[in-house]
């Protein structure tokens, strides 16, 4: 994957989040490192952290998506 397409996948993930219609998913952060994508921060709850997950799981297919989410 070229740095351009890296790029672009950090923040087609990070535009999924801060616009969903789930507020409690607006505040993750997205990180990146090489092709994986990291989901980042807090959330209330089990279903958030499994739905902000699938979410970008979905919308960037082949794209490895590691939930590293903290459940308060």
């Amino acid at each position: 994957m070229s740095i351009a397409t890296t790029q672009d996948v950090r923040a087609r993930a990070q535009q999924l989040l801060s616009t969903s219609p789930i507020y409690a998913l607006r505040e993750i952060q997205v990180e990146q490192d090489g092709d994986m994508i990291c989901l980042r921060g807090v959330v209330s709850s089990f279903y958030h952290k499994q739905l902000a997950q699938e979410l970008i799981r979905h919308a960037l297919a082949g794209t490895e998506v590691t939930n590293c989410l903290r459940v308060l």
